[in-house]
C-alpha cells in the first residue's frame, strides 16, 4: 500500500483555492484548523502600495515542495501552502498555508514554522508599485 504525501505544494497564476488546501490538512481526527493568508496591503515601510507583481525561480514550486515536506516530517502533521505569482492588486490573497492537527498549539506553531520557512528558503521576489509611480524590488 502506497502511503500519501502529508504535504501539498504549488505555485500559481490564478487565486489561489484556499478550500481545496484546507481539504488536504483536515481529517477526522484533527481538532484544529490554521489557515494563514498573506494579502496584499496598502503600504510598506512608510511607502503606499497600488500594486505586487510576484515573479518566481523556475524551480520555486520545488523549493516550496522541499519546504513543506520538511515541516510535515518534522511535525508529523498534513501541511499545504500554494503561493501566487503574477500581478496582483491590493486586497489579493498572494499565499496561502494551512496545518490541522488534534490541538491548537501545534496547529498554530507548525503554520507560524511553514510560514518562516517560505519567506526564507522560497525563491519567489515581488516588485512594489508605489503610489507616486515608482517601484521597488522587495526580496531579492
Amino acid at each position: 500500500m502506497t502511503v500519501p504525501e502529508a504535504f501539498f505544494a504549488e505555485i500559481v497564476e490564478h487565486p489561489i483555492d484556499r478550500a481545496a488546501l484546507e481539504t488536504f490538512v483536515l481529517s477526522s481526527s484533527d481538532g484544529a484548523l490554521v489557515v494563514f493568508e498573506g494579502v496584499i496591503r496598502d503600504h510598506d515601510r512608510g511607502s503606499a502600495v497600488t500594486a505586487l507583481d510576484y515573479s518566481a525561480h523556475p524551480d520555486a514550486e520545488m523549493f516550496l515542495g522541499e519546504v513543506c515536506r520538511d515541516v510535515a516530517a518534522s511535525s508529523g502533521l498534513f501541511v499545504a501552502a500554494a503561493h501566487r505569482i503574477g500581478s496582483l492588486v491590493v486586497g489579493d490573497v498572494a499565499l496561502v498555508a494551512a496545518v490541522a492537527a488534534p490541538h491548537r498549539a501545534e496547529a498554530f506553531a507548525t503554520c507560524a514554522l511553514l510560514i518562516d520557512r517560505i519567506k526564507a528558503e522560497v525563491p519567489i521576489w515581488k516588485r512594489q508599485h508605489l503610489a507616486d509611480g515608482a517601484t521597488e524590488w522587495v526580496g531579492l
